[in-house]
């Protein structure tokens, strides 16, 4: 590969690239739920790797081709993309800590995901809001954007798993903040989803604006679920979080719930796309937004049935384990033909 090729990869390179390590942290930690830790801890060093070196290729991208990078941070497709990295990071701090027990890296990688999480909310939101030139609904609104609802709980999910790892008084501190962004995030989703759900049903639905994130409309509510349910767990440490315990298990269960309908509706449609209308299936980094979702329905589910006493939804934990571990199995594959390609120069940066 040239010079100029590499150049003007870096130049278009998309911030979705992080749904890889969303994708395979949460794969990795759904796989240590079922007890294979050998897969867990493989996909957690890879995962380490992957993370460093989008930053670096970030940080470059951001030095030299700062236009580019700006262009997509504002737009209203690209710039919700960039949420994840705030969730990438939340992710592979739960891996730190509920693999390794790293709870100081754990803690620093909250701490990045916070500051993230704030830079990005209110940089693009109000770009978005008073920028002058916008486009339609229709060509202005995906999928991707329900990306914010999942950075949102990914503090909620990380803030939970670290108050069970230290003490008073931060502990009340952290559940207080995990219930809070736990709330939003429900909330940033019904406003979300209305949209979403309007331009469904009211535009005309061509099979290219199926992109892969829309997969994000159920992998929002099953990692809402998840931080409900950690909060859960966690309430006989926090007085506040058990005098909300009945609330916070009913919403847990509509988050679940809404999350399952979805399923078969993007099954549905995906048929619709690829084989009805034969759009073609290629290698694009967002299509890890449509894997990070199915790891997340299994941890979600797995966590629901502990945190309720739900044994009877063990089972489908464990098909839907596989059925992650394939789907992660085959993004990396064209993941890595995709790399190796633009490395030897005969394929598109």
């Amino acid at each position: 590969m040239s010079p100029e090729q590499a150049d003007r990869g870096l130049a278009t390179l998309s911030p979705a690239w992080f749904g890889m390590v969303m994708a395979t942290g949460i794969v990795s930690l759904a796989s240590s739920m079922h007890g294979f830790e050998r897969v867990a801890l493989g996909l957690f060093v890879l995962n380490v790797l992957v993370y460093v070196l989008l930053w670096v290729l970030t940080v470059a991208r951001v030095l030299r081709h700062t236009r580019a990078f700006l262009q997509d941070l504002f737009g209203h497709l690209t710039g919700p993309t960039f949420f994840t990295t705030v969730a990438a990071t939340g992710v592979l701090g739960a891996q730190c800590l509920q693999l390794l027990g790293l709870t100081q890296v754990a803690a620093g990688l909250w701490v990045l995901a916070v500051v993230l999480w704030l830079l990005l909310t209110y940089a693009i939101f109000t770009i978005l809001t008073v920028k002058e030139d916008k486009p339609p609904l229709d060509r202005g609104i995906s999928g991707g954007w329900l990306l914010a609802v999942v950075a949102t709980q990914s503090l909620a999910v990380l803030g939970a798993l670290l108050a069970t790892h230290i003490g008073q008084p931060w502990k009340l501190e952290l559940n207080f903040f995990a219930l809070s962004m736990w709330l939003w995030g429900g909330m940033l989703y019904i406003w979300m989803m209305s949209l979403i759900f309007y331009r469904y049903t009211f535009f005309r639905f061509l099979p290219g604006d199926l992109s892969p994130p829309y997969w994000i409309n159920m992998g929002a509510m099953a990692i809402s679920t998840l931080a409900g349910s950690l909060l859960i767990l966690n309430s006989p440490d926090a007085p506040f979080l058990q005098s909300v315990k009945p609330f916070l298990k009913g919403f847990t269960i509509f988050y679940w719930a809404t999350g399952t309908w979805w399923i078969p509706m993007l099954l549905v449609l995906g048929v619709w796309r690829h084989i009805y209308k034969r759009f073609p299936l290629r290698y694009d980094p967002l299509y890890w937004g449509a894997v990070f979702p199915l790891g997340m329905y299994t941890a979600c589910t797995h966590a629901l049935a502990r945190a309720m006493d739900l044994t009877f939804l063990q089972p489908i934990t464990i098909w839907f384990l596989g059925v992650a571990l394939v789907a992660w199995a085959v993004t990396f594959l064209g993941a890595a033909r995709r790399v190796i390609s633009v490395l030897s120069g005969r394929g598109p940066s």
